[in-house]
C-alpha cells in the first residue's frame, strides 16, 4: 500500500485526538476490568494526564508529534510519537497508533526512519518496551535488542547499525 507519512508538532486543538490514541492503547488490559464504562474512561483520561507531565518532567525537550499519513490524496492523524534526541542516542518514549491503522506498516516506517536518523549521526536508537506488546515483535524483526534484565514489565531494547568492519572485529574478538 502506498503511503507517504509526516510528523508534525503536537498543538491544543490535538488533545482530544491523543487521548483517543492514549484509550486505545489500554483496550485490552481494560477489556479485563469489570468497570463500567465511565469508570474506564476517567481512569484513561488520568493515566493520559499523567503520562504527559512524567514525559515532560523526566524528559525536558522532549518533542511530541502527531503521525500523519497520506494516502490516496488524504491525509489523517493515526498516531503521536514522543521522542528525546541525546547526544548518544534518538530514545523513544512511546510510540502509539490507533488500532484501526495497527498492522499498516506505518509504525515500521516511523521506526525505520528514525533507525536511518541514528545510523547517520551515529547514534543508537533505544525504546522501552511492555513484555506483552504485540509491537514487540516489529522491534525483533527490526533489530532491537534488549539490554540487560527486563525492568518489572519493561525491557529496555536498543537498535545501532553494525557494519561489515564492525561485525568482522566483533568476530576477531570472539
Amino acid at each position: 500500500m502506498a503511503m507517504d507519512w509526516t510528523l508534525r508538532p503536537v498543538d491544543t486543538a490535538d488533545d482530544s485526538f491523543l487521548l483517543r490514541v492514549y484509550a486505545g492503547t489500554r483496550v485490552d488490559e481494560l477489556a479485563l476490568t469489570t468497570w463500567d464504562e465511565a469508570t474506564k474512561d476517567a481512569f484513561v483520561r488520568m493515566q493520559y494526564r499523567a503520562q504527559a507531565r512524567h514525559y515532560k518532567a523526566h524528559w525536558p525537550g522532549a518533542e511530541h508529534g502527531v503521525i500523519t499519513v497520506q494516502q490516496h490524496g488524504v491525509s489523517r492523524d493515526v498516531g503521536r510519537l514522543w521522542l528525546h534526541r541525546r547526544v548518544d542516542t534518538v530514545h523513544v518514549l512511546d510510540i502509539a497508533v490507533l488500532p484501526e491503522w495497527r498492522s499498516r506498516g506505518v509504525g515500521g516506517r516511523v521506526l525505520r526512519h528514525l533507525m536511518d536518523e541514528a545510523d547517520a549521526s551515529g547514534r543508537a536508537l533505544t525504546i522501552y518496551v511492555e513484555a506483552a506488546n504485540p509491537a514487540r515483535r516489529l522491534y525483533d524483526r527490526l533489530g532491537f535488542q534488549p539490554v540487560g534484565q527486563p525492568d518489572g514489565a519493561h525491557q529496555f531494547m536498543r537498535w545501532r547499525h553494525v557494519t561489515m568492519e564492525a561485525m568482522e572485529t566483533c568476530n576477531e574478538q570472539a
